[in-house]
């Protein structure tokens, strides 16, 4: 009893404990001193809870933040689960002297072994062997040694949010399923990819860049908006010589003009009006491109995640079997089958395995972050991410099956690449953006040719106002009349001849932007068929490997069951046993990697191919099918 008390409260640290314990017990045992003293020295209280029905459990649990189930060894299945559904919704860490079946069904913790039920029989199989071969049975030894052995629901300690100390986890034996039951949103692909579009700080940059552009396109524009001014005046003339004026230059006056400009033909104005129209197409290429990328990245994101659970998941089950081959060779030793040496390696094999599944838990959480970064959500925030197969969901709605089946048909294969890489330059949006840049660059060269030889046109006009006239030459001589309001209107004609060889200079600085762009654009079209040719080989390798590795994989883990049961009977060695366990981690780790690691490859082709089949309609992927029908049908 001490000794399970101390490790229940090395997990939550509670303050008031409910201890369960069927009620004919309590009317037996002189429970009260035994747990006076035990809870006593840990520094807490308790609440004895007698029971005879879970509902007399359920109703007395108020005041308590940890339940230690002491009894119910009697209790129904049904009325455990029960039992532990209540005490999840409540919060409340449980430890139970049960064995592990209870620990499975959603209790927290116990400190029995699965081993102790075990060594109970063997110990009666022994006795009984020993008094038939006669030896007398007062003779014979009723002790077991059990090995305790703290075991913990994974998913009910998350939930109730008491943190696994490291230092536990090498004498811990875990239960439950790598899922994040406290997961605030659990994400499937389409999900994430959508959040990412919508939330994502780059992507939402380079949005800005393209309304940036769109303003670029507003100013250009303006230069065929009317301008209008106004201006007032205060003005203080010589006396002398506002005299000498005759009333044209009083020595005080105030007075107000309103002008008014406007462009009717401007070359200049028009080749930027060209330019930044096709610039700004350029922009909104290259916030597409972004689109793509971070599709591609959310995916891979999401993928990566799915890759480490899995890992952390079959390093768990790799425990667990380094425990079982444990348990093998220390039943060896203890028969004389195997030296101690096996099962010292053994218990280094449970340690090195464990720090693998702790390092493999925390790299699933270092996944998170990075999904959690591109879908900008809080860093802390709780997420989880749901399986996904290529023949199943999603990925069986849109037919990546027959994608598979293209790729696996030798005959198919080389026309379906150069058909994927003729619609991946029609799609590119870094080649569209090449495109609108060398639209605007051969605008620049027709404005700085020809086009410099074109007038520019404007119209002008003002309208003059004086409101006041005093001082000296304020009057007039007789005669002469002053007008106090005037206006003129202008047609403006001007055409430029020499401009310092300006126009020359920037003519050839434009042809050479072109050239280098025709250069930029040769290399990205390289770029994606030797992008696509690349990844359509990584796909097939995938093909293979998915199909491999399920053979690998059954065939690992059937030799080592035969190892398994051959190490035990003493017909093989420990060497033999840890190869078997090696392949078979192995085997696991490719298997599952391999269905994952083809969708990241498709994707891939797919973000080369500017066109995402998940992202678009039944309608719009047929007619992708029946242009390749019909490029087929061409090469025939």
């Amino acid at each position: 009893m001490k000794k399970i008390s101390r490790n229940s409260r090395t997990l939550p640290n509670f303050e008031n404990v409910g201890i369960v314990i069927d009620a004919p017990i309590v009317e037996i045992l002189p429970l009260k001193e035994t747990f006076n003293k035990e809870i006593t020295a840990l520094g807490a209280n308790y609440k004895l809870i007698p029971f005879t029905t879970v509902q007399d459990i359920t109703s007395n649990l108020e005041g308590i933040d940890a339940v230690y189930m002491a009894g119910g060894f009697f209790l129904s299945r049904e009325e455990k689960k029960q039992l532990a559904d209540t005490f999840l919704q409540a919060k409340l860490p449980s430890f139970t002297v049960n064995g592990t079946e209870d620990v499975k069904d959603g209790i927290m913790a116990t400190y029995q072994s699965d081993d102790n039920l075990d060594q109970f029989f063997r110990r009666i199989a022994l006795t009984i062997e020993a008094y038939v071969t006669g030896t007398p049975l007062s003779e014979l030894p009723v002790y077991i040694d059990y090995t305790p052995r703290l075991t913990i629901n994974y998913n009910t300690a998350e939930t109730i949010g008491v943190p696994i100390k490291y230092s536990l986890v090498g004498q811990t034996d875990f239960v439950g399923e790598f899922k994040n039951v406290i997961s605030e949103k659990d994400y499937d692909l389409l999900t994430a990819i959508n959040d990412a579009l919508e939330n994502n700080l780059s992507l939402g940059s380079n949005q800005k860049d393209v309304e940036l552009a769109q303003q670029d396109v507003k100013s250009a524009n303006s230069n065929y908006l009317p301008s209008l001014t106004a201006a007032g005046t205060a003005t203080y003339v010589d006396p002398d010589a506002a005299e000498a004026s005759a009333g044209a230059n009083p020595e005080f006056s105030t007075g107000a003009n309103i002008t008014l400009s406007q462009t009717l033909f401007s070359e200049a104005a028009n080749a930027n009006i060209s330019i930044q129209k096709s610039l700004q197409k350029a922009q909104e290429a290259n916030f597409n491109a972004a689109e793509l990328d971070l599709i591609f990245d959310a995916s891979n994101a999401y993928f990566n995640a799915l890759i480490l659970k899995v890992n952390a998941q079959i390093q768990s089950r790799n425990v667990t079997l380094t425990k079982r081959n444990l348990e093998i060779a220390e039943q060896n030793f203890e028969a004389g089958q195997s030296g101690k040496s096996d099962m010292l390696r053994f218990r280094s094999e449970m340690a090195q395995n464990t720090q693998s599944m702790v390092e493999a838990v925390n790299q699933l959480e270092q996944g998170f972050l990075v999904l959690n970064q591109i879908l900008n959500n809080p860093v802390d925030l709780e997420i989880d991410v749901e399986d996904v197969q290529f023949n199943e969901g999603i990925f069986e709605r849109y037919n990546y099956e027959e994608f598979f089946d293209l790729l696996d048909n030798p005959t198919l294969r080389e026309p379906f690449i150069d058909f994927l890489i003729e619609e991946a330059y029609k799609n590119a949006p870094e080649l569209k953006s090449l495109d609108y840049n060398l639209l605007a660059t051969e605008r620049n060269i027709r404005l700085n040719g020809y086009g410099r030889f074109l007038p520019t046109l404007a119209l002008q006009g003002q309208y003059n106002s004086t409101f006041s006239r005093s001082g000296a030459g304020s009057t007039p001589p007789p005669g002469v009349s002053l007008l106090d309001n005037t206006y003129n209107a202008g047609l403006n004609l001007s055409i430029p001849i020499v401009n310092q060889n300006l126009s020359n200079i920037n003519r050839q600085t434009a042809i050479i932007q072109k050239e280098q762009l025709e250069i930029n654009k040769k290399n990205v079209e390289l770029g994606i068929a030797v992008n696509i040719r690349t990844a359509i080989l990584n796909l097939v390798n995938q093909i293979s490997n998915i199909q491999l590795s399920q053979i690998s994989e059954e065939t690992a883990e059937e030799a080592l069951e035969l190892t398994q049961a051959s190490y035990s009977s003493g017909a093989v060695n420990i060497v033999q046993l840890l190869d078997a366990q090696n392949n078979y981690l192995n085997a696991q780790l490719a298997r599952a990697n391999a269905t994952y690691n083809y969708l990241i490859n498709s994707l891939q082709v797919e973000r080369f191919l500017g066109y995402y089949f998940l992202l678009n309609s039944e309608e719009n992927n047929n007619e992708f099918r029946q242009r390749f029908f019909e490029y087929l049908n061409t090469r025939n």
